[in-house]
């Protein structure tokens, strides 16, 4: 088996910098830890963590709860979980929720009998049960996109999804739209309000009325982009714009608009959000809101890692930059 002797010899340096650069690798410059994970490539070595968790009482796993495992916006943040891990001495167990109270706290629980480290979780619940409650209160756990619930604070990295709201708007108010239609995700969670919150300010500032009528919709499914479709143009006033909280959201509504023989944009203007990879090839292409994922994965398990090994942080917020992509699904208001 290869050892550690070996990786020092191909990347040019100590035993004690290829130990230190894949337990702390923040602790050494990006040329060394280029330098030594290419090593440890060309050797292929494995380290032993198992012994290493035995002595530092350690399990050097993570587990991250992911409410929808087809949604491929969690994947992107899934594969900088894993990047980031790997590169840190972590493994991940990836816990499939599917939304589920019962299962998030089995997950969870991991923590508590120490089979993992730590826990991301990318819903906005609090993943512990009642009966876990007090002893999750020292878990290392950081989210990521949505904020847990309740009254502790914990560190969260997410988007300003105020400010994309706003980018949204003034895009499609560019073009002349003064009548909105709101295809919702999840309406309890901290972006959906934020979201909602941005939209809602620049048409206020525009003097353009918005009804609630005009809000619809509950979950991030492309069906639900199908049946608020379905709800909003039965309005006795349809929308000429319709943003969709995400962009399964947008692919549905995009569908069922096509079904009824509007065509988008020149009838119907529509916006997603997340930037998915499928969004471009779709016909038209969506607009949409590029978020970070794999970088936001990553900030993840660095924040968590900090968690794990008592560091202070130095702040428990992190806001991303997203990106506005203008495609085809917007254009003029019709006449």
């Amino acid at each position: 088996m290869t050892n550690i002797k070996k990786v020092s010899e191909l990347a040019g340096v100590s035993t004690a910098t290829v130990s230190r650069t894949l337990k702390n690798p923040e602790l050494v410059t990006e040329n060394t830890r280029e330098k030594v994970m290419k090593a440890v490539q060309l050797a292929g070595y494995r380290p032993n963590w198992l012994a290493t968790s035995v002595k530092t009482g350690k399990s050097n796993s993570i587990v991250v709860l992911v409410p929808n495992l087809v949604n491929p916006f969690f994947m992107r943040i899934i594969e900088g979980i894993e990047q980031a891990a790997q590169e840190k001495g972590y493994s991940v167990l990836l816990g499939d929720t599917q939304g589920k109270a019962n299962r998030e706290n089995e997950y969870a629980s991991m923590v508590l009998t120490n089979r993992a480290d730590g826990l991301i979780q990318l819903d906005h619940s609090f993943p512990f049960s009642a009966n876990d409650a007090a002893l999750a209160e020292k878990v290392p756990m950081v989210s990521v996109c949505e904020r847990i619930e309740g009254e502790r604070r914990y560190p969260f990295i997410e988007l300003d999804n105020y400010a994309a709201g706003r980018a949204l708007t003034h895009h499609l108010i560019s073009y002349g739209h003064s009548r909105f239609g709101i295809i919702a995700g999840q309406r309890t969670s901290q972006i959906h309000h934020d979201r909602l919150a941005g939209i809602k300010s620049v048409l206020n500032e525009e003097g353009i009325d918005f009804s609630e009528d005009m809000l619809v919709g509950g979950s991030y499914r492309i069906e639900t982009g199908i049946e608020g479709v379905q709800e909003l143009l039965k309005r006795d006033t349809p929308p000429t714009a319709i943003f969709c909280f995400n962009d399964d959201i947008a692919i549905g509504a995009l569908y069922e608009l096509k079904r009824q023989g509007l065509r988008v944009p020149e009838d119907v203007s529509l916006t997603g959000f997340d930037n998915v990879k499928v969004s471009a090839y779709m016909d038209p292409p969506l607009t949409t809101v590029d978020q970070p994922a794999y970088e936001m994965g990553r900030r993840a398990v660095d924040v968590l890692i900090q968690l794990i090994n008592r560091q202070p942080l130095s702040r428990t917020r992190e806001i991303l930059p997203f990106q506005l992509l203008e495609r085809g699904s917007t254009g003029p208001a019709k006449a």
